[in-house]
């Protein structure tokens, strides 16, 4: 974003990928300053069709009095591509929990550890800067690979949401898997992070 009153996000630090806050307010900025380019390449929309579902989402308004979010651009540090999000899109403020959720853009950006290296700074980030208390993630029952990243940081599964969510016109099963404080407070030294966070006046 080029304008000078852009708000300036916290940016976590991995040794592959920065990690770069997209809030209510980066969202705000984005779409009443900037053009449909800008906002393309800011969220790594490739169709208009995407672009178009994107305002639609800003104008029926991403956040209430009960609901917020903080999501994370996942940019490739060597060339600055956005590759994905991860962060908090059901965010909680009053209950101290948030379901998290990740997608990567491209299928070659897959299967190379990524989506890995994100999700613990992440999950990190959630518990001790955002004071959650508990954190939750849904995914098909057919997503292995989900499935196997949610429980590489101890998630844990809590049953079937039944046709919870609809997929080419389908209502189908979810997964729900969740992690809470004293749990991750026990396993978080296993996990061998490495990520800095930089506020925004150090960005």
């Amino acid at each position: 974003m080029k304008s000078p009153t852009a708000p300036q996000p916290v940016v976590l630090e991995t040794d592959r990928l920065y990690l770069s806050e997209y809030t209510p307010e980066i969202s705000n900025h984005l779409f009443t300053a900037c053009s449909d380019e800008e906002i393309k390449a800011f969220l790594g929309l490739k169709t208009e069709d995407e672009l178009a579902e994107e305002k639609d989402k800003f104008s029926k308004g991403l956040t209430t009095y009960f609901h917020s979010f903080k999501n994370f651009r996942i940019l490739e540090k060597a060339t600055g591509t956005m590759m994905g999000r991860c962060g908090f899109h059901t965010w909680v403020v009053s209950h101290r929990r948030a379901e998290v959720g990740y997608t990567l853009l491209e299928d070659s950006y897959k299967q190379k550890g990524y989506m890995k290296e994100a999700l613990g700074p992440v999950l990190a980030y959630g518990f001790e800067e955002m004071g959650l208390r508990r954190i939750e993630a849904l995914a098909a029952d057919y997503n292995t690979p989900s499935i196997k990243l949610l429980k590489h940081y101890g998630m844990q599964l809590e049953g079937v949401i039944r046709e919870h969510y609809v997929v080419e016109g389908v209502n189908e099963d979810s997964v729900l898997y969740s992690i809470i404080r004293p749990e991750y407070d026990k396993l978080k030294e296993s996990w061998k992070l490495q990520f800095r966070i930089h506020q925004p006046e150090q960005v």
